[in-house]
């Protein structure tokens, strides 16, 4: 019997998380107040990323070093880094810390402004920070493969076992509502291996350095500052 997702995640969240930014992790009933195309390598107003980037996060514990994965999640990655570059993340607060039973994620990212874009219940970008307000699909690929599948969920036992990016600890992966072309700009990071995740969400990036200043991160810490290296 396979169990829907919303359904999953109500059981696994309520005692798993810590959040970033204005929102509650993992929203399953969206609110579409507005439809938009998920931008891609070709239609957006940044590149997708091509080369080994690494990614400081500042926060008020201390520094985490993150690499990004540009083989496997190259348009993620591109977005990820154009983010940073114009200081989006900056000054984000972590709203939700949940350890008890089994540490789940550290969630990320959300980030406010006087015009933002609601779409599919998540405020994303605004114009204001960037040229264009940023819906991205998700994106997953397999071993074996060249290009990554976009906006598709991968559950199919044969394809799952060739996920090239997993959720094991410390990897950083999109969040996004049940529409799967709905990723913006929040993200988690893994605070041990979720399987049960695999092949749902995009996983873009693993912490390098630092994983003892995430397992310190509190509710109302900060993610100070962000920079590419």
């Amino acid at each position: 019997m396979l169990i829907p997702y919303s359904i999953l995640f109500r059981s696994i969240i309520s005692p798993l998380a810590i959040c970033i930014g204005t929102f509650t992790a993992f929203n399953f009933l969206p609110v579409v107040t507005r439809q938009s195309i998920p931008i891609t390598c070709f239609s957006g107003s940044f590149r997708c990323l091509k080369e080994v980037t690494k990614v400081e996060l500042l926060t008020t514990k201390g520094k985490i070093i993150v690499t990004l994965f540009h083989d496997s999640a190259p348009l993620t990655t591109g977005s990820f880094i154009d983010l940073v570059k114009h200081g989006a993340y900056n000054g984000t607060p972590f709203l939700r810390v949940i350890r008890e039973l089994k540490p789940f994620v550290v969630h990320v990212g959300e980030i406010e402004s006087t015009t933002t874009t609601e779409v599919s219940g998540y405020h994303n970008v605004s114009k204001s920070i960037v040229k264009q307000p940023r819906i991205l699909p998700m994106e997953i690929t397999l071993e074996g493969k060249k290009e990554p599948l976009y906006g598709k969920s991968v559950i199919n036992i044969e394809n799952m076992s060739r996920i090239k990016s997993l959720h094991n600890r410390g990897t950083l992966a999109m969040s996004h509502s049940q529409d799967s072309n709905s990723v913006g700009s929040p993200f988690y990071i893994v605070l041990r291996p979720l399987p049960e995740l695999d092949g749902r969400y995009t996983v873009f990036g693993q912490v390098t350095e630092g994983m003892d200043i995430l397992d310190k991160i509190e509710e109302d810490d900060h993610l100070i500052q962000s920079r590419v290296l």
